[in-house]
């Protein structure tokens, strides 16, 4: 899943993204206000970080263009502001969630895969297909009685698939959604991944379950 991250504070934002990355999702990030609305427009994030003091455009701003224009990635405020105006203020303008620091990374990574269950049609903490399932609380996946070990790229790709099964993405949305801005659009990264999740998914099965689109892209479906 990709994330962005708005904060100015760089030891603070440097430690966000390493750890969201270690969980395995794709991370963006800015350090004003300006620059994470022009890429929270430009990008579909499955979640958005925002702290409130921001330099150019505060999060308050931010959060209130976003909700005007319609964007609807749940947003997780991060902020030092603990009053209970400030907390009333951020959710009535559209905020998901509200995180006052310092925090705990680990209520911070479990506030963050709550909003992501919120999404779409699925609401449940494990995905699954057939025989195959993904906790997103554990990370475990397992397919029948086997458990099946996965690098984080590998996990995010599946959870991708998963949550969107029986729908084709094409290669540039599972691109998107799992790489960051620094990844060469233009490598073939994502057949290779494919590949390995095949050899760890389906081979060892009679019931293949991810399935190539020939010149659009992957789905993940029982037939």
């Amino acid at each position: 899943m990709r994330i962005l991250v708005i904060e100015d504070e760089t030891p603070l934002l440097q430690i966000i993204k390493k750890r969201l990355n270690e969980e395995g999702y794709a991370v963006d990030t800015a350090k004003d206000g300006k620059a994470g609305l022009e890429l929270a427009e430009s990008v579909v994030y499955d979640c958005i970080v925002l702290d409130i003091m921001l330099p150019v455009k505060d999060g308050f701003t931010v959060l209130k263009i976003l909700r005007a224009r319609k964007i609807g990635s749940p947003i997780l405020i991060l902020t030092a502001r603990d009053a209970v105006e400030d907390r009333v203020s951020g959710l009535d303008l559209g905020a998901d969630d509200y995180l006052v620091k310092p925090f705990s990374f680990d209520e911070f990574l479990a506030r963050v895969r709550a909003l992501l269950r919120r999404q779409g049609e699925e609401k449940v903490n494990v995905l699954s297909i057939g025989d195959l399932t993904l906790d997103t609380n554990t990370r475990a996946v397992t397919r029948g009685e086997k458990y099946i070990e996965l690098t984080s790229k590998e996990y995010a790709i599946l959870e991708y698939l998963l949550r969107n099964k029986n729908i084709v993405l094409k290669k540039s949305q599972i691109a998107e959604h799992i790489w960051d801005f620094n990844f060469d659009y233009t490598s073939n990264i994502v057949e290779v991944y494919i590949r390995y999740l095949r050899r760890k998914i389906d081979s060892d099965f009679n019931n293949k379950l991810i399935h190539t689109i020939r010149g659009v892209g992957y789905v993940i479906r029982e037939k």
